[in-house]
């Protein structure tokens, strides 16, 4: 009988322990990622310092890249600047915006990425999506994903403990990401890809359900390991589907009609989460979400980051805008301003109960 599989594109590392980066040069040669030791490694200005001190030693044939934001034009910068060093590989070390602009560098240069997250504030470290600023606002650009992740939970526990938190809503906002993608399958017949909604959803719901905080190993390895799962989910996809709905359109309205108030992508995202699964319905797996996120710190309703109720509807009305052609709960109920002010009103008081 055939043996009919296919192949998901994966890291052939993840190394997510306390003590990871201590070892990062011989998992590194131990994986036949760079057995030269002949890498390029960017990092930020500020953290970034610190951790050059740090590994210098251990990564003597290592060129250090100082990334100036986490736009496109540093991005580019950033592949011209490595392009003629003949690297075996490019290391991103540092939070969201140093990974993301180096999986931009290393796909343009065609190079493969490690990357080293300081931070776990969103999923987007294990995934084929680098998300840059741009003159247009803020675009999201397809590259191979990494090669390999490795996370130092002792690193993590000494970043801002709202940018850990952070990426606790983005993975929680998985679970309703994969129900909106269920209700387009319903709806309007679009393919749906089981293994990679399994992958999204567990990972959301280990965190959702874990008993733990930031300043617990175990918590912190749990919601490591699900956003590296998240972006291995949109790899097996072929796109951010399984982790990206109404709660990501909220976020990216916020960025967009606000974005000198924006709050970190996944405190947006959580809070969009938690008002989606109210939207259509599913009352009890919204509270326990908001449950979760005050639990965390996070925030469950607009004015929690700033914004004020009419802020929030219009963010709301808007963000179908910012994914043409994504079916999720708010595409589907099309709700007037009136309906998203009194379905708003409708949440908010269950929110305060």
């Amino acid at each position: 009988m055939p043996v009919l599989t296919r192949l998901i594109p994966s890291p052939v590392v993840v190394d997510i322990r306390a003590g990871a980066l201590d070892d990062l040069a011989s998992v590194l040669a131990d994986q036949r990622i760079s057995s030269s030791g002949k890498l390029a490694v960017a990092i930020s200005g500020g953290s970034g310092a610190a951790l050059r001190k740090r590994l210098a030693p251990a990564l003597p044939g290592a060129t250090w890249y100082e990334v100036g934001g986490g736009t496109l034009d540093d991005a580019i910068k950033l592949a011209d600047a490595m392009k003629s060093g003949h690297y075996d590989a490019v290391v991103g070390l540092g939070g969201g915006k140093i990974i993301d602009c180096a999986k931009f560098a290393a796909a343009r240069i065609g190079l493969p990425l490690v990357a080293v997250a300081t931070n776990l504030s969103h999923d987007g470290l294990c995934s084929p999506v680098a998300t840059l600023d741009n003159d247009a606002g803020r675009g999201s650009y397809g590259v191979p994903n990494p090669i390999a992740v490795v996370i130092d939970l002792d690193v993590i526990r000494q970043a801002p403990g709202r940018y850990v938190r952070s990426g606790i809503g983005d993975a929680i906002s998985n679970i309703s990401a994969v129900a909106d993608w269920e209700l387009a399958n319903r709806v309007r017949g679009e393919d749906i890809d089981g293994l990679a909604a399994a992958l999204a959803r567990q990972a959301g719901e280990a965190v959702l359900r874990h008993p733990g905080n930031v300043d617990d190993d175990g918590f912190l390895q749990v919601l490591a390991e699900g956003l590296v799962l998240t972006g291995i989910s949109m790899s097996v996809a072929g796109d951010s589907r399984p982790a990206s709905g109404a709660c990501h359109e909220i976020n990216h309205a916020f960025d967009l009609l606000y974005p000198k108030r924006a709050a970190p992508h996944g405190e947006q995202c959580g809070l969009g989460a938690a008002f989606a699964m109210h939207l259509r319905g599913a009352r009890e797996e919204s509270a326990l979400m908001v449950e979760a996120l005050r639990r965390h710190k996070l925030p469950v309703l607009p004015g929690d980051i700033g914004f004020t109720e009419d802020e929030f509807v219009r963010a709301v009305e808007f963000a179908p805008q910012t994914r043409p052609g994504r079916f999720t709960i708010l595409e589907h109920l099309a709700l007037t301003t009136d309906q998203i002010r009194d379905a708003y009103a409708d949440y908010a008081e269950t929110v305060s109960r």
